[in-house]
């Protein structure tokens, strides 16, 4: 990684780290597909460690997931120090993609073959993560309904925020 793409505290910028995984995860989504992607939602954006500036960035991504328009493409960020050779992961993302066809409307793509346990584990994986993604905003918009502002507001005293209104 080159120095212009460091923050202030002299590592790697994490949204230059953000646009290099959504590269890679349109590259990975439209060779699958066959068609041009787009990305839809990105979750669970961990920063594990930092990157220096220095450190060759390798960008791992599979398809892990297809549903009839959609794909999930998980991408795991190895960071390697190029004079020690010590490697280190330092990001884990999953993007979800969507295939769309020349008028640019969602497309169908492909199933997904299954080649190894592995493959099998991160599709039945995503399938969870779905679920458990559906049951939290589900749960969420539940409780947002029930929230009002007068009976909630106590609520706030126990955090480091202050009222000025």
């Amino acid at each position: 990684m080159i120095p212009s793409y460091a923050n202030f505290g002299g590592k790697i910028h994490g949204g230059i780290l953000l646009s290099l995984m959504d590269k890679v995860a349109y590259a990975c989504a439209s060779r699958h597909a066959g068609t041009y992607c787009v990305t839809v939602t990105v979750d669970n954006v961990n920063f594990l460690q930092a990157v220096d500036v220095g450190d060759l960035v390798s960008l791992h991504a599979s398809v892990n997931f297809v549903g009839r328009t959609s794909m999930v493409v998980g991408i795991k960020v190895i960071a390697e120090n190029v004079h020690t050779g010590l490697q280190k992961h330092t990001n884990t993302s999953y993007f979800t993609m969507v295939a769309k066809d020349e008028a640019g409307n969602p497309t169908p793509v492909p199933p997904l073959l299954l080649e190894t346990p592995e493959d099998a584990r991160r599709f039945l994986e995503a399938i969870k993560r779905r679920e458990i993604k559906e049951e939290s905003s589900d749960a969420f918009d539940n409780e947002k309904n029930r929230m009002t502002l007068e009976s909630d507001l106590e609520k706030l005293n126990s955090y480091r925020c202050v009222v000025g209104y």
